[in-house]
């Protein structure tokens, strides 16, 4: 995936996010931060930090100031530390306002599947699970096919779940879906694919919103 399109998904996740703490996951997720409002959003990182700045010059790393991707970033004004206790109950209590979050499979009722791959060798799933089913707002940030050019929004995930009917809002290089009283929703296409090449690419069943648009993706870097 080009680093165009990575900052695109990014850059349109950041567009649904407007106040509150939100906390992203690792990949794509990391880089909505460089799109947001740091005035009226803050950002949460599992690893026990709010507040959570942009990512710094290389010379200006702090080797003990990470992300929970272990990326350097920086600390904004009102930041605030804690344990990792204490982070999770934010997370599992029900005090984000939204995660923005990678993703294996979403399937059309909004079951994520995100942290393991069948006959391959599982790192963990983190904090994935706490984040999906406290979070106020779940928002996947994925490309619309995986690396063997197979679909990721599909009638039913077909790997390890995460949760079950948690997510809110898909958003790929190619469209906008939201979940809707457990129905998928097209909401946005970009004028790079035809609602019919779409649809080829997307088996999961789903309707047209009354609020469908179409918009030029354009590069965001």
């Amino acid at each position: 995936m080009s680093d165009s399109i990575k900052h695109y998904i990014a850059w349109r996740c950041a567009q649904e996010l407007k106040s509150g703490i939100v906390n992203l996951g690792i990949g794509i997720p990391t880089l909505v931060g460089d799109y947001l409002p740091r005035s009226s959003v803050s950002i949460h990182s599992e690893n026990g930090i709010v507040g959570v700045g942009p990512e710094p010059k290389p010379e200006d790393a702090d080797v003990d100031l990470v992300n929970a991707g272990k990326q350097p970033v920086t600390e904004l004004l009102h930041a605030s530390y804690f344990d990792s206790s204490i982070s999770f109950g934010l997370m599992r209590g029900g005090h984000l306002d939204a995660t923005v979050i990678g993703a294996l499979q979403v399937s059309e009722e909004g079951d994520i599947a995100s942290w393991a791959i069948p006959g391959k060798d599982v790192l963990g799933v983190g904090g994935a699970m706490d984040l999906v089913v406290g979070a106020k707002r779940v928002i996947v940030a994925m490309q619309h096919l995986n690396p063997k050019g197979e679909p990721k929004i599909i009638p039913s995930c077909t790997y390890p779940l995460t949760a079950k009917k948690t997510v809110d809002t898909i958003v790929t290089e190619y469209a906008v879906f939201k979940i809707r009283q457990d129905q998928l929703w097209l909401v946005e296409i970009t004028d790079e694919i035809t609602l019919e090449e779409l649809k080829e690419i997307t088996p999961a069943s789903y309707e047209i919103g009354e609020d469908f648009k179409i918009v030029q993706r354009a590069i965001k870097v």
